[in-house]
């Protein structure tokens, strides 16, 4: 099966989530890499440690504000040039506006949310989300073509020493492929985005007041993970909004996901329960979050996280 894999970067750097798509592509065939924008060859050619085999590439400067209906046409023009059968892309914002696009322009089915590798013993079946994330479906594709989009950690990365062949590649764009244009930009604070994070500590309202985030921090850097909150949090202004997680905010995978003084309201759950692994820590025993955690820890957190941050520094 030849599998054309969508991948993006963040100021010329390939996103993780990407090489995650890249690294499930090659599970199920035969990678060629579409990328666009300014991104060094250099960079592009480690798509091919993944299992990627060739990268179009169309370093048109407009792209670099991923405008949809331009990105849309790049994609189904690199289904044509490399003649795949299946488009894999992680999933994004960007990602979840193109999708339904591409499939529309390529004639192909399309599946979002997908949460493994497809069993192909019998067709070409899926498991993805549905209902915010508390249930799955598994869904048989049509024979053709087909997009799927994928969440983070469906994939383990274990990276080579191959480099991938790139082509530059142009593409026929007309004003209205940039007609909607981006006019800003609202950067998140902090050294770790939230979205690509492996490591995350969360806060709820068991912190009591803006006064105690300190300790949280603490805890992350000592980690070297991205902070994030509750979305009662960020309501009272303790927290700025960019960090909150949840059915209505940012929804995380990352590796670890450590839960603080969260009850584990299900609109909470719904933005992280495609986290590898889940820790809550709280002083209620019957806190909703312990059964969606993988370890929990009954305590104050005013005792505990403290104590765990010396752990891990010893």
């Amino acid at each position: 099966m030849s599998v054309l894999v969508f991948i993006e970067a963040d100021n010329g750097v390939i996103k993780k989530s990407s090489l995650e798509a890249v690294a499930y592509g090659a599970k199920i065939g035969a990678v060629t890499v579409v990328a666009m924008g300014s991104i060094d060859a250099s960079e592009l050619a480690k798509v091919g440690n993944y299992g990627a085999e060739k990268v179009l590439h169309c370093s048109d400067d407009r792209l670099n504000d991923g405008v949809i209906a331009a990105t849309a046409k790049l994609i189904a023009e690199a289904v044509g040039q490399s003649g795949a059968e299946t488009v894999v892309m992680s999933r994004s914002s960007l990602v979840d506006a193109v999708a339904a696009r591409v499939a529309i322009k390529i004639g192909a089915s399309v599946v979002t949310n997908v949460q493994d590798f497809p069993d192909t013993s019998n067709g070409f079946v899926v498991k993805r989300g549905v209902f915010t994330g508390k249930a799955f479906a598994f869904v048989s594709v049509p024979d053709g073509k087909k997009v799927i989009t994928v969440t983070k950690n469906v994939v383990q990365l274990e990276p080579t020493s191959s480099e991938a062949a790139i082509e530059e590649i142009s593409v026929a764009f007309d004003a209205a492929d940039f007609g909607v244009k981006r006019i800003g930009v609202h950067k998140q604070e902090g050294d770790i985005l939230l979205p690509e994070a492996d490591l995350v500590v969360s806060a709820g309202r068991g912190m009591k007041g803006p006064e105690n985030w300190q300790m949280i921090e603490d805890l992350a850097s000592t980690l070297g993970a991205a902070t994030a909150c509750s979305k009662p949090v960020s309501d009272m202004d303790w927290r700025p909004h960019h960090e909150h997680v949840g059915q209505t905010g940012i929804k995380v995978a990352p590796q670890l996901y450590i839960a603080v003084g969260i009850s584990g309201a299900i609109q909470h759950l719904a933005g992280v329960n495609s986290s590898k692994v889940i820790v809550a820590i709280n002083k209620d025993p019957d806190a909703p979050f312990f059964k969606a955690a993988d370890y929990g820890v009954v305590g104050d957190a005013f005792e505990v996280v403290p104590k765990l941050i010396e752990a891990i520094k010893k």
